[in-house]
């Protein structure tokens, strides 16, 4: 199927590694033009490469959107480079994983500037330029903690929810510039977050796959997801084809919330 993403231009965030590196090169392979963004240069640039082989242009640009002179500066820089921006994929690292009363004020702020701000500053940077378009897509990488309970997510599921909020109001509001906006929320996808949150091996106890299997217990599909198989559902999101789909919450889990929405 081809998705007419052909001289499209997206940016991708935190997309060094993880979810946002298989969204950019899914992106990419659909014929996108890519602006990625994350902390890490030598990560960062490691990534463009990797995309720069589906024969797209890249723009790998470091950045730490929790500061805004530093955000405004990032979307610049993607302005000057492609002229128009198409597609935004608001992604960020999670906050970490606690209970509520081990958090204080500062545990609280820094999750709201990386996990809601961070998408807050992002969309109100790039509606001026999908405007001018005429069309445009924004897709928020939240938490599966926005369709069910994840214990000891209390930080990430209340700024998730947060960003569900903004989306459904925003999705109201640029509806009539042909903008959508859509929330994706990712269940147990196989990244570093999910690998370090494992036991370690220890000799004479279970090995990595079995580790892995008993994360995946509770998961109808009987596996871990692959970070494509989210990519691939943002790429569609991202695409013309998903023209009629905006002020949605889609969660990508193998069948792990059992509610019937």
């Amino acid at each position: 199927m081809d998705l007419q993403l052909k001289g499209k231009t997206a940016i991708v965030m935190a997309a060094s590694k993880g979810l946002g590196k298989a969204c950019a090169l899914m992106l990419a392979a659909e014929g996108a033009n890519i602006v990625i963004g994350s902390r890490n240069k030598e990560t960062l640039d490691s990534t463009a490469a990797e995309i720069r082989a589906k024969g797209v242009k890249v723009l790998a640009i470091p950045v730490d959107i929790r500061k805004p002179e530093e955000a405004a500066a990032f979307m610049d820089g993607a302005v000057r480079e492609f002229r128009s921006i198409d597609i935004l994929v608001n992604n960020a690292g999670g906050p970490p994983f606690g209970k509520f009363e081990s958090f204080d004020d500062a545990a609280w702020q820094s999750a709201f500037d990386l996990n809601l701000m961070s998408f807050v500053r992002l969309s109100r940077l790039v509606i001026p330029h999908m405007r001018a378009t005429g069309s445009g897509r924004i897709i928020n990488i939240t938490s599966l903690s926005v369709k069910t309970y994840l214990a000891n997510s209390v930080l990430s599921t209340s700024m998730r929810m947060g960003v569900v909020g903004m989306a459904k109001m925003l999705s109201n509001e640029l509806a009539p510039d042909n903008i959508t906006v859509n929330n994706v929320a990712p269940g147990l996808i196989l990244t570093d977050r999910v690998m370090d949150s494992l036991p370690p091996v220890q000799p004479g106890g279970p090995g990595l796959e079995e580790l892995l299997a008993q994360r995946a217990k509770d998961i109808p599909l009987g596996r871990i997801g692959k970070p494509e198989e989210l990519a691939a559902l943002v790429t569609f999101l991202a695409s013309p084809l998903a023209g009629y789909i905006t002020g949605a919450t889609i969660q990508v889990d193998g069948g792990a919330v059992k509610a019937p929405y």
